[in-house]
């Protein structure tokens, strides 16, 4: 009799029927919580995806009818395969999973509904190089409603299913099934591929939650194997012993369309229009992102090339071969480096005394007695902005820099009028103006010492254009408000006389990019190795941007 009330529960489990377990609880075999799993998941989070293909797709032929049905399968499926296999692995995992990829999932829907961003790898590396501080500002109390009610509310369910193991042998038949039906489907939906091949980069982003996962782990992994020492550039030369000083200022997230320097109609730039700049045309990101746009500007070679970030960085480059280097930051996301000087906003900030110290203007509090107190020949100073960052454009400039009103005060740029929203981002241009002017009158108090000024942005921005928010989208689809950015020079009459530069020459130059700034300040500095690349800078006679 004992032992056959122990069989009794056993033989039950195997039922394959869903039974009540205990109070309001559900009771499903392995393969009907995943076949369960998968269409939730297909219902909660992807209707951004659905509404995106209704968008584009006419649904009244043949052809758009059969190019959303195939969407929805490939949902299901890319859910359905790796339960599966998670299940084959260990049943146990299964809840923990779902229950984490449920929380996941309502925060990349939340970004992905309100600023239409794209989780691929590009994003992800955005996302995961992203510091406290600029995490911060993308909180609102929408996310939190999200979290609530598409991760923790499903969470909640999940923990009042009882999972029943299913035989190994019904979890091999569910996976062999789901991908012959993948293979058939592919193979009998040929005329919705041409589209989906085309939108790819956009459908591919918005599937949870393989597009945050996977293009995480391709984000990641490659770290991995990346050798643990940066290897050292070839040795340099000096054709000069000139006192020279450089500063580059990189900024953030500022966009050449909004430069009045650029043909912008508003007053964006007023006090730059008379400072005697040289304004370089055409120039292009490397990325729409800041960890790989500054190894790009740091780089000596093609920051697209796997091998990029091998290398020493220019700011390392310099400080080996005797120009002393100060970095001052308000942001983050460049390579390891190694410079005589390495100062955040916040260490300047204990320093300074006003209203003004939590903004970008710190980064020059002393820089004068700084540059002054060099022993060195050559100085090269790097100034990293936080700049024109979202979504909180509104917090990147004092109260008195508000020319243009009214603005966005939320982070839901979507919530905000166009009005609001472009007021406020043209803001945050006009206190980049007055920051690049008060660079330049430091450098003028320096006298007769050879200075120069380089400021280019990360990259760009959008601002509601194309249903597009921030930053980050892949480049191949970014649009150019991403990928347009300044490139502004301004030379002291000492620097003009020691390099023989001529303004017309450089304005009249027609395509820049970030990787002239490596070698235009080699150049900057009288500096020639086999690392130097004459075509690259622009001071050279050889320029020859491609």
């Amino acid at each position: 009799m004992k032992q056959q009330a122990q069989q009794q529960p056993l033989d039950a489990s195997r039922n394959s029927t869903p039974v009540a377990v205990g109070r309001c609880r559900l009771s499903l075999n392995t393969t009907s919580f995943i076949v369960l799993a998968a269409a939730l998941n297909a219902l909660l989070y992807h209707l951004p995806l659905l509404a995106f293909a209704r968008g584009k797709l006419d649904l009244i032929t043949g052809t758009g009818v059969l190019t959303m049905s195939t969407l929805l399968v490939a949902v299901l499926l890319m859910i359905i395969l790796p339960l599966t296999l998670l299940a084959l692995m260990s049943p146990r995992v299964l809840k923990p999973f779902c229950m984490l990829t449920a929380v996941g999932n309502a925060i990349a829907l939340y970004f992905i509904v309100t600023y239409h961003v794209v989780l691929d790898e590009t994003m992800m590396g955005n996302a995961l190089n992203t510091d406290f501080a600029e995490a911060s500002e993308l909180l609102h109390p929408r996310l939190i409603v999200y979290v609530l009610a598409f991760g923790l509310l499903p969470c909640w369910g999940i923990t009042r299913v009882h999972i029943r193991r299913s035989p190994r042998m019904h979890l091999l038949v569910m996976a062999s099934v789901a991908s012959l039906v993948t293979l058939s489907w592919a193979y009998l939906s040929g005329s919705a591929w041409p589209w989906i091949d085309e939108n790819s980069k956009r459908l591919g982003g918005m599937v949870l939650p393989s597009s945050y996962l996977v293009n995480a782990a391709r984000h990641e992994i490659p770290k991995i194997f990346s050798p643990a020492e940066q290897l050292q550039l070839p040795p340099a030369t000096f054709a000069s012993s000139e006192r020279t000083v450089v500063v580059l200022v990189i900024g953030e997230a500022a966009r050449a369309k909004n430069f009045e320097l650029y043909g912008y109609a508003r007053s964006t730039n007023p006090l730059l229009s008379k400072a005697g700049v040289v304004v370089l045309q055409n120039t292009s990101a490397c990325a729409t992102y800041t960890t790989a746009a500054l190894r790009c500007i740091l780089s000596s070679v093609d920051s697209q090339s796997i091998f990029t970030r091998q290398y020493e960085p220019l700011p390392s480059y310099l400080q080996r071969n005797g120009v002393e280097v100060i970095w001052r930051t308000a942001n983050f996301g460049e390579p390891p480096i190694k410079v005589a000087s390495y100062q955040t906003a916040g260490n300047l900030a204990a320093q300074c005394r006003g209203l003004r110290c939590g903004y970008d203007e710190v980064l020059l509090l002393g820089l004068e007695q700084r540059i002054r107190a060099s022993s060195s020949e050559r100085t090269l100073v790097i100034i990293h902005q936080g700049g024109s960052h979202g979504p909180a454009y509104y917090k990147r400039y004092p109260p008195e820099f508000e020319h243009f009103k009214p603005v966005c005060n939320s982070v839901e740029l979507s919530k905000c009028s166009l009005e609001g929203l472009i007021n406020t981002y043209d803001n945050t241009i006009v206190y980049e103006d007055y920051l690049l002017y008060q660079t330049i009158e430091v450098l003028k108090k320096l006298g007769n010492i050879g200075s120069v000024l380089l400021y280019i942005s990360d990259h760009g921005e959008s601002l509601g254009e194309y249903g597009l928010y921030l930053h980050g989208v892949p480049y191949s689809i970014a649009p150019g408000e991403q990928k347009n950015i300044p490139f502004i020079l301004w030379m002291s009459d000492e620097f003009i006389r020691q390099k023989g530069v001529e303004a017309g020459r450089l304005k009249s130059q027609i395509v820049h990019s970030q990787r002239d700034i490596f070698h235009s300040i080699m150049g900057a500095f009288s500096m020639r190795s086999d690392a130097y690349l004459a075509n690259y800078d622009v001071f050279s006679k050889a320029f020859d941007a491609p």
